[in-house]
């Protein structure tokens, strides 16, 4: 997603990482949101990345 800078799966991130025991709503509610812009330096693929 991030090299390919196609962010249509954020919601399928969302879902992963919900499964995955994820609760913050900020985060899921980001990656899910169909109006939301996504694109390199996201704070949510940089989260997940480590890259903070």
């Amino acid at each position: 997603m991030y090299e390919s800078r196609d962010f249509s799966a954020m919601p399928i991130l969302a879902d992963a990482l919900q499964d995955a025991g994820c609760e913050h709503e900020a985060v899921l509610a980001h990656c899910r949101d169909p109006q939301q812009v996504h694109v390199r330096g996201c704070w949510v693929v940089d989260l997940v990345r480590g890259k903070s």
